[in-house]
């Protein structure tokens, strides 16, 4: 394997463990990651979940934890977050629907 995919790999697996504490720990504080609290990335699941044809905006909720975040941080993530059921074309377009303005890495899905 080549150091570039073990990178990858130890990324998916750390971002594996993000999301399972995450949906085992919703209300209950997580771990850190991109200077928030993990769990307070549920705010934003309603509007970024795969398979809507329709999603809700995201909330103010959403809105105030994204205010927080590091977005060159979590914009990293963009590559693997369909194999949470996550849709990274919403994901991305959170930033803008909450008036932030997101960095370039995040543009496109």
């Amino acid at each position: 394997m080549t150091k570039g995919g073990s990178k990858t790999r130890d990324f998916a697996l750390g971002f594996a463990m993000v999301v399972a504490v995450l949906m085992i720990g919703i209300g209950v504080k997580g771990v850190t990651i991109c200077n928030m609290d993990s769990s307070q990335l549920a705010e934003c699941l309603p509007a970024i979940s795969s398979g809507q044809t329709s999603p809700p905006p995201p909330t103010p909720g959403c809105c105030d934890v994204m205010k927080l975040a590091d977005m060159h941080c979590l914009c990293t993530y963009k590559v693997i977050l369909h194999a949470f059921g996550v849709d990274p074309e919403l994901a991305m377009g959170v930033p803008k629907k909450c008036n932030l303005t997101a960095p370039p890495e995040c543009n496109g899905a």
